[in-house]
Formats: C-alpha cells, structure tokens, sequence
C-alpha cells in the first residue's frame, strides 16, 4: 500500500526547485556538520577491518617473497583470496555505508523538523534493517558493475537512483529492497538531472574541505548526502504521526 502511494506521488509531483533545495541544504548543514563528521569518522571505524583483512595476508605475502609483487607473479592462494575476498568486502562496506548513511539521514529529519530524540548513529544495525541493507547492497554491487560493462557512462546515469536508496531505506522502514530500487528509480528518472546537479555541486563544495590541511574534508564530507533529505521530503514527505 504504500509502494503505491509513493509511485503515485512521485506520478504527480512537479519539477524539483534546485535553488530551494540547495539553500536548505546548506541551512542545515550548519546544524548538523558535527553529526556528518561523526558519521563519517564511524564509516571509517566500521570499514577499517575490511582493508586490514585485505592487506594483512598481502604484506605477509610480500614479506615471504619481497620480489613476488615485481614479478607481478602472485601467489595462487593469494589470487584466490583476492578473487573471493574483495566482492565480499564491497558488498560489506556498501551494507555499513548504508547504515549509517540511513542514520544520518534520520538525524537530518529530527533537527530540521525540531523533534525530540537523540542521534542513534547505529539504529539501523538492528537484524532486519541490516538484513534490508544487505540486500540493498547486492542490488547496488550488480548495478554498479552493469554500470562499469556500459563503458561507465551507466554509472553516472545510476548515481543519481542510487543515491535515493538511503533515504528511502531510512523513511520507509516497510519498504522492501525491491521496492526501494522501483522507487528510487522512479523518483530518479523524472528528476534526474536537477538530482545529478544537486549531487555534484554539494559534492564538489564538500571536497573544498581539502584545502583545510585535508582534515576539513572529514567536516564537509556529508554535505553531498543532505540534499536527498529534502528531495524525499518535498516529493514523498513525512506522515502527519511523525
């Protein structure tokens, strides 16, 4: 039922207002930077384990045979394990990201509609949302990887769907993974370009973060994240309950 309220809304929605969206971007972003540097400070706490398993057997490698890697003649386990390994730890990071991407965009919504509550950057690590994300992640590796087969001008086109799912995923808790990727595509495909414009621009004032000894990217790094809220917002919106 509500798939279908959304399919319908999305349906008759008009034009998204890129100026409007973009300026409550950044009005909210002055309220919730520490919230993004915290989560982005999780998503790196949460990831690291994935690239010390990757690089642990690596190094080790390297260090039985120092010439291995110059002779770009890998050992056949460690192929192997690359091989098995590295699918796995995409679809593991993707599952994560989502999370706590989902997370930070519930915060987003407490502050900007002044509710009472506190940031839970984990609420979405309880087992049936990661089982969702989990899915959702599968869905995003293979959409990724069709994207990269078309020559990579597919992925810039699914950036912008794809980029939906965390909303959706935070604000539509009966949602499934199906539904969230028709709905996301929906939304994306009647909007896409002021979806992809929005995306790019925050997206590039965020890495402007660079220029602050390179520690101010981590203060700036979810700004590109923001205007998903508000997109979300002024197409589907919030139940009157909430």
């Amino acid at each position: 039922m509500r798939f279908l309220q959304i399919s319908e809304k999305v349906a008759a929605s008009p034009s998204l207002d890129f100026g409007s969206i973009f300026n409550n971007t950044i009005e909210l972003f002055k309220k919730v930077w520490l919230q993004g540097f915290i989560t982005v400070l999780l998503m790196m706490v949460v990831i690291l384990p994935f690239y010390i398993i990757l690089y642990v057997p690596m190094i080790a490698s390297g260090m039985m045979d120092p010439y291995a890697y110059e002779r770009n003649d890998l050992p056949s386990g460690m192929l192997v394990f690359l091989i098995v390994f590295y699918p796995i730890m995409i679809i593991g990071i993707s599952t994560f990201a989502m999370c706590l991407n989902a997370a930070f965009l519930r915060i987003c919504k407490r502050i900007d509609l002044d509710q009472m509550g506190k940031d839970d950057y984990f609420y979405y690590f309880k087992k049936p949302y990661l089982k969702k994300a989990f899915v959702l992640a599968l869905i995003i590796t293979g959409l990724s990887i069709l994207g990269m087969l078309a020559c990579g001008i597919g992925l810039i086109y699914l950036v912008v769907p794809m980029s939906l799912f965390p909303a959706f995923f935070a604000f539509d808790e009966e949602l499934t993974p199906s539904e969230i990727t028709k709905a996301s595509f929906a939304l994306g495909n009647k909007n896409w370009l002021i979806i992809f414009g929005l995306i790019f621009v925050t997206g590039l004032i965020a890495q402007l973060g660079v220029l602050l000894c390179f520690v101010g990217v981590f203060f700036t790094a979810m700004l590109g994240r923001i205007p998903t809220y508000f997109i979300y917002k002024e197409i589907v919106g919030f139940s009157s309950e909430e």
